[in-house]
């Protein structure tokens, strides 16, 4: 029997901070208290001074196996995110070729068994022409549904109206979508073109990707949630006007209509073009300072449920082109927590706030079963945090295939010193056990 006694913690969760022990039993959170006794046959660890939290549940990463495995893979993303502190991941359905199919999709689902060190789903790809397979999604094995509405790869942009209402009308899983409006991105970089040819300045990225092509997508994705009933999330909330769309007079549980943002909106601003050029080139795109604290704003006040990284790598070949031929995404599960927990730091964001964001409403939201708190009989998915470690984000520590970071030279206040998957101890001081690997995700609908 494996059993892990966690000492002395500084624990979030469920909106409270409290020195606790928590007992971990094989792949299960035995007890949580305040003094739990040890015996002979306990591993203790002394977590004195540090957080204890749940593992960040991100849900959205592109890990982009198979068919791109130049710049990444499960096993190599997967690496980083345990480095990260990121216990469970949601994988898009844009990889070579396309999970559009439940064939495609179970072939996902095979090799992350055998790679991937933390826990595991996949969403299945929508088209214009795959309603049928679409339906055949298991809720309880699956995530949800992905539709690109804009900016997509392969067959997967989705714009047949009558379609996406078939789709809209015929699911009650959850559709996630990605919302750009292809028409009015088409007609700005036409323009854009005409005047610069194809080395356009990377920092009208945020006015060929506008606000207005983010609102005139996500407003009518909304508008046709509303009319059909369906479970809608929309993906990467990047611009003020956008965070009006979204209500915080009910309950998580009770939203119809809900929403991320991801850690480069939060971050970074359209000034920061001038120093990271592409790459900070995201589709959408990062925009102006006001959009970046409306974001925030709508987080705090509930109107934005989860953050998430959208995890994109490219390799530097692809990144360092001129503006049409460059790559957009970027990778960032990481340092993704404790980026947030700077801002915790500096006073933007609580820690239980950020825990709520982070963990425990990505269970919420797709009802993830006994995962994203710390809690008796869940899955011992937990992350322990230095405080007073810093650390500074160079070339040699990062674990991705790309092997690049937006946040190289950033120096963070805290470090993760421990990530558990599933009770197991897959991270530990700069050290990945190589023997540990996730589960899939299983869900309560």
């Amino acid at each position: 029997m494996n059993r892990i006694l966690i000492k002395n913690a500084t624990i979030i969760n469920e909106n409270n901070t409290f020195l606790g022990d928590v007992l971990i039993e094989n792949e299960f959170i035995k007890q949580v208290a305040a003094d739990i006794k040890n015996d002979e046959t306990t591993q203790i660890i002394d977590a004195k001074g540090r957080y204890l939290i749940p593992g960040f549940i991100d849900d959205q990463v592109h890990f982009r196996e198979p068919g791109l495995t130049h710049k990444a893979t499960i096993a190599t993303e997967s690496k980083a995110a345990a480095a990260g502190g990121i216990t469970s991941f949601i994988e898009q359905p844009n990889t070579v070729p396309n999970a559009t199919t439940q064939k495609l999709l179970e072939d996902k689902f095979e090799i992350a068994s055998k790679t991937s060190f933390v826990n595991y789903s996949f969403m299945f790809g929508g088209t214009n022409d795959n309603l049928e397979e679409l339906l055949k999604t298991d809720p309880k094995k699956v995530a949800g549904i992905k539709l690109f509405l804009g900016s997509s790869t392969g067959n997967m942009l989705v714009d047949n109206v009558e379609v996406l209402e078939r789709i809209f009308s015929s699911t009650k899983m959850i559709i996630s979508v990605h919302c750009e409006d292809e028409a009015t991105i088409r007609k700005n970089t036409a323009e854009f073109t005409e005047k610069y040819g194809d080395d356009i300045p990377m920092k009208f990225h945020p006015i060929i990707r506008s606000e207005e092509a983010c609102y005139i997508s996500s407003s009518k994705a909304i508008e046709l949630a509303k009319k059909t009933g369906a479970r809608l999330h929309i993906f990467h909330v990047s611009t003020e006007k956008e965070t009006h769309l979204f209500r915080n007079d009910i309950p998580l549980e009770e939203k119809q209509i809900t929403a991320e943002v991801c850690i480069h909106h939060l971050w970074f601003n359209d000034d920061d073009y001038k120093r990271k050029g592409s790459h900070i080139k995201w589709n959408p795109a990062v925009k102006k300072e006001k959009d970046r604290l409306a974001l925030w704003k709508a987080l705090l006040d509930d109107r934005i449920d989860v953050l998430a990284t959208d995890h994109a790598p490219h390799t530097l070949d692809e990144k360092n082109n001129s503006y049409k031929n460059a790559a957009s995404g970027g990778p960032l599960v990481q340092h993704a927590v404790i980026a947030i927990l700077e801002k915790v730091k500096e006073g933007v964001i609580s820690i239980e706030k950020a825990v709520e964001k982070m963990s425990h409403n990505p269970a919420k939201l797709f009802q993830i079963e006994k995962r994203g708190f710390i809690k008796e009989g869940f899955y011992a998915d937990l992350v322990l945090i230095d405080t007073n470690k810093t650390q500074t984000v160079s070339k040699d520590t990062l674990l991705y295939k790309c092997g690049w970071s937006p946040f190289e030279g950033t120096t963070f206040s805290h470090t993760i010193t421990h990530t558990f998957v599933n009770g197991n101890l897959v991270y530990e001081n700069g050290k990945i056990n190589e023997n540990i690997r996730g589960k899939r995700l299983t869900f309560n609908r």
